[in-house]
C-alpha cells in the first residue's frame, strides 16, 4: 500500500460550496457542497487521480511545500492523505479437497471470488 499526501487547494464560492484544486495536479479538480463533503470529495478525486497515473504506468508529481501555495481572500490549503491499494490480480495456488470443487463447478461460483470475499471479511478491510 502506498501513502501520497497533496496540499490541495480549496476555493469558497458564493453559495457555500468548495472548489477543490491540487496545483502538482493539472486537471484534478473536485466540488463539494459542504466543507465536509469538500473534505470527502478532496480524498476522492486524489485517489483516483493516482490510481489513473499508476495504471496508466504515468510519473506520480512530488507534492509541494504548503507553504508554498498562494491563497486568495476566499480560498485556504489543506494537506489531503490517501492510501492506495495495489488491486493487480495474483495467481496463487490453493488446495481445496475434490467434492469441494466439484460443488463450486456445480453451482457456477467464481473460485477467485469467494476467496476475495472471505480475505476481505477475515481481515476486515472493505
Amino acid at each position: 500500500m502506498a501513502e501520497y499526501v497533496y496540499p490541495a487547494l480549496f476555493h469558497s464560492n458564493e453559495d457555500g460550496s468548495f472548489t477543490i484544486t491540487y496545483p502538482d495536479l493539472p486537471g484534478c479538480i473536485s466540488e463539494g457542497k459542504s466543507l465536509g463533503n469538500a473534505m470527502y470529495m478532496a480524498q476522492s478525486a486524489l485517489t483516483q487521480w493516482i490510481e489513473y497515473l499508476t495504471d496508466k504506468k504515468q510519473s506520480i508529481p512530488l507534492a509541494s511545500n504548503l507553504e508554498s501555495i498562494k491563497t486568495t481572500q476566499d480560498e485556504f490549503v489543506n494537506l489531503i492523505r490517501v492510501e492506495i491499494k495495489e488491486n493487480r490480480a495474483v495467481k496463487r495456488t490453493v488446495s481445496i479437497p475434490k467434492w469441494m470443487d466439484d460443488k463450486v463447478i456445480e453451482t457456477g461460483l467464481s473460485l477467485s471470488r469467494v476467496l476475495q470475499d472471505a480475505l476481505k471479511e477475515k481481515l476486515n478491510v472493505g
